[in-house]
């Protein structure tokens, strides 16, 4: 077998120990035996008579190949089951906000529809239950009287969506809103 063919192998199994030692950690041992490896197959590339070519492109390699495959290795590394047991994922809102009765009550009015205080710009206030209550639109501008709906709730504050016309809104149920054909109940009783 030609020494190059031995070179390159040499280079694979430094890479291979490279990402090992990503993934189980050894004291550094693999670490060491991956950078010998690599070391040797450089040194050998560039022992061919004629064709130091097989050094550079070895070196190459090397070069941009180890730490290209120990970052992707680093970026597969927290999904695996080691890392998840060894890294400590980050908190969400809701595990470091202290109870907070009145988000608790905020949050009871999420999917309810409200009406719009003020024009909103993004920010602004809202009825909903006779209650008022600090709001803020999903971004586009909303008209004062405006019914919206309540999607979810960001610290103290209610996120609201302006309703769209096929939305059936909760003032179809007030009979001061009924057309004027039918104001009362018609039927015999």
């Amino acid at each position: 077998m030609d020494p190059w063919v031995w070179a390159i192998l040499l280079l694979v199994l430094g890479l291979g120990l490279a990402i090992l030692e990503v993934f189980f950690p050894s004291a550094g041992i693999l670490g060491f035996l991956s950078f010998s490896a690599i070391l040797a197959a450089i040194f050998m590339g560039f022992q061919q008579e004629g064709h130091t070519w097989v050094g550079f492109v070895i070196l190459g390699v090397a070069l941009v190949g180890l730490p290209a495959l120990v970052v992707g290795a680093l970026k597969v590394w927290p999904k695996t089951a080691m890392g998840r047991r060894v890294l400590l994922m980050a908190p969400s809102s809701d595990d470091v906000l202290p109870e907070d009765p009145r988000r608790e009550r905020l949050k009871g009015f999420i999917g309810q529809v409200a009406r719009a205080k003020c024009k909103m710009l993004p920010g602004g206030a809202i009825t909903i239950d006779g209650l008022t209550v600090d709001a803020v639109s999903e971004g586009m501008p909303i008209e004062a009287g405006q019914p919206v709906r309540v999607i979810e709730v960001r610290g103290r504050r209610a996120v609201v969506r302006p309703l769209s016309a096929e939305e059936p809104s909760e003032d179809a149920e007030d009979p001061l809103m009924r057309p004027f054909e039918s104001p009362f109940d018609d039927s015999p009783g």
